[in-house]
């Protein structure tokens, strides 16, 4: 039988499918739950959690702190706090900071936050391909990032609040758990805009949790989940591989990050 992946559909949400068939392409069993449907006992036959992209309870007072705040949070948590793989994508890694769980040096106390986007000239929503690749040794304990080899990886980003912000004395710590960051196409380190789209600290494009087990990460993997979503003229080796190769049943950069769940939930 497949490992069960949750994925919670809020009010707001507009990626649970894509994310549930990225799930479902990796060998995993994604399956949507509304945020009022689990309870305590069916919550418990979930392997891992994903909380997908959207504009959840419409972004009111802040992106994600509604969501944060319903009660299929505590499952979320307790199963986190047991060590479950948890994913938040964009609006859910903004729900995930809300909650406390990112980045967890004291779970459910929020430490962090993600801000209106930084771009010369620009206010509001960005959407667009960027590049990210995973940084220091803390990465490989993160089961979503377990196939990145280290490469530049694009991905979309579609966002308004965006940037990882944390305060001064937590920006030692918080270097440790940015294990996902921005860069150019070449795997340079993004040292502005427009390589870190958002003028995130760190130039983080996710940050996990001191245990390694939960990411929130604000570009958006399940639409990268296969070559044909790859532009054309995208530079490096995707944008490459796009233009050169049969597009249709390759996987593309997004794949590696459902894949990384289902080889550590060693899905045969």
């Amino acid at each position: 039988m497949k490992p069960l992946v949750a994925v919670v559909r809020f009010p707001g949400s507009n990626c649970e499918y894509e994310t549930a068939r990225a799930l479902d392409a990796c060998g995993l069993h994604g399956r949507i739950y509304n945020w009022n449907e689990l309870d305590e006992a069916s919550g418990r036959g979930c392997s891992a959690w994903v909380l997908p992209g959207g504009f959840s309870f419409q972004d009111r007072v802040r992106a994600g702190a509604v969501a944060a705040r319903e009660r299929i949070m505590d499952l979320v948590f307790r199963d986190a706090q047991a060590g479950k793989p948890v994913l938040g994508i964009c609006n859910g890694a903004q729900i995930l900071l809300e909650s406390g769980l990112v980045p967890g040096w004291n779970p459910g106390s929020v430490q962090g936050c993600l801000a209106g986007n930084l771009a010369p000239g620009r206010t509001g929503y960005l959407s667009g391909w960027v590049f990210m690749k995973p940084v220091g040794a803390g990465a490989g304990k993160c089961p979503w990032l377990m196939d990145l080899d280290g490469a530049p990886v694009p991905a979309p980003i579609a966002h308004a609040e965006g940037r990882f912000v944390f305060r001064d004395e937590d920006m030692a710590g918080a270097s440790e758990l940015a294990v996902l960051r921005y860069c150019t196409p070449e795997g340079e380190e993004a040292a502005g805009w427009p390589h870190n789209p958002n003028g995130s600290a760190l130039a983080a494009a996710g940050v996990m949790n001191t245990r390694g087990n939960i990411l929130a990460m604000m570009p958006h993997p399940e639409r990268a989940l296969h070559l044909f979503h790859v532009p054309p003229n995208l530079p490096g080796p995707w944008g490459e591989a796009r233009r050169t190769r049969g597009a249709v049943g390759t996987p593309g950069p997004g794949a590696s990050f459902f894949t990384g769940l289902a080889r550590y939930l060693e899905v045969p």
